[in-house]
């Protein structure tokens, strides 16, 4: 029998820790939280257009959901699968720089981070109430499936095509990052200078807090149970996306099975990291980079973060060691609640 473990409620690999500012009326923020893109979203938004820019950002974030989510009939990327193999289809200008997004961080990755793992994530149902372990012969056939030179895109006429039947674009590790930006944008339409949005351990911040101080990101004890952080983040205008095998999973025969599929095995990433977080100017990469260093591993991942500009990572490593690379040195305060882990500044 499959137990699934999966909390309901706090969704996020980010803990946003306490704020300790003025509560006067000036600085007093407004609050909203909907469901959207399967997962919870919170926000607080400070200044004198904040109620409109906060209900303005989540209609933008439901918008972008209807555009790209496979889960719903009549999406553009669902239309985009159902043509696999004869058709190119038409597309908005949004959804089409995701794609173009998303083919860009596979390159870097080596394939590590691949929209068109579709078929594999949608067999092991890791995301509904029915996870199950797919047989040797049904992970081979499908892998067959997956390859982003596959997904061929035409900018100028707006249009993409994904080469084979059956191939299926799910754009999960990406969407959510470009609804952080998105959000951001609403926020500066309105004047809006002090903000943060939580997409489900997707958080991005405008500006710093009311009083000039950074926001306070807390990093996720991947293996604590209560959401007890390894590290503190300070921020301002930045992206900060975490990844890792604790977010959701199931469990079968005493073996856990998390929904991080490796694009290149079929199977859900076997790395030696259990958590990344990345840390970047733009959340749709970060969300990229998050999946990719996960499979890619410490090695590997260490080394695409240090060749991008803008881009610092924290690695969580299965012997319980935190990386940190050298951009966050003196914006991530070591904090391990637990006394399990150990610190390493840089490798």
């Amino acid at each position: 029998m499959i137990k699934k473990v999966m909390c309901l409620l706090v969704l996020s690999t980010l803990i946003l820790t306490s704020c300790g500012y003025n509560k006067s009326a000036e600085n007093t923020p407004v609050e909203k939280q909907e469901f959207h893109m399967g997962t919870i979203i919170t926000e607080k938004v400070y200044g004198a257009q904040a109620q409109i820019a906060a209900d303005e950002a989540m209609k933008r974030i439901k918008q972008i959901e209807d555009l790209m989510t496979i889960n719903v009939p009549g999406s553009e990327i669902g239309r985009l699968n159902e043509e696999a193999g004869k058709n190119e289809v038409k597309l908005s200008e949004e959804s089409i720089y995701v794609i173009e997004t998303s083919k860009k961080f596979a390159e870097l990755s080596d394939g590590s981070f691949d929209v068109t793992v579709g078929p594999l994530v949608k067999t092991w149902g890791i995301f509904t109430e029915h996870p199950r372990v797919p047989s040797k012969e049904e992970i081979k056939s499908l892998l067959s499936l997956v390859g982003y030179k596959d997904l061929s895109i035409d900018s100028k006429k707006l249009t993409a095509k994904l080469a084979r039947p059956r191939q299926i674009a799910d754009l999960g590790g990406i969407a959510k990052g470009y609804a952080g930006d998105a959000a951001i944008e609403v926020y500066k339409d309105y004047g809006i200078n002090s903000a943060f949005i939580n997409l489900g351990g997707n958080v991005v911040v405008l500006g710093g807090k009311p009083d000039g101080s950074p926001w306070k990101i807390g990093v996720q004890n991947p293996r604590a149970e209560n959401g007890k952080y390894v590290g503190i983040l300070s921020v301002k205008d930045k992206a900060v996306v975490s990844s890792g095998d604790y977010e959701r999973y199931f469990e079968k025969d005493g073996v856990r099975y998390h929904h991080i599929i490796d694009p290149k095995t079929g199977y859900p990433s076997n790395s030696d990291l259990i958590g990344t977080t990345i840390v970047a100017d733009k959340s749709i990469e970060a969300d990229a980079l998050s999946t990719a260093t996960f499979i890619l591993g410490l090695d590997k991942g260490m080394k695409l973060i240090e060749s991008l500009d803008g881009v610092d990572a924290v690695f969580i490593s299965k012997d319980k060691k935190v990386y940190v690379t050298k951009g966050l040195k003196d914006v991530f305060a070591f904090n391990d609640e637990s006394g399990e882990y150990q610190y390493v500044e840089k490798r």
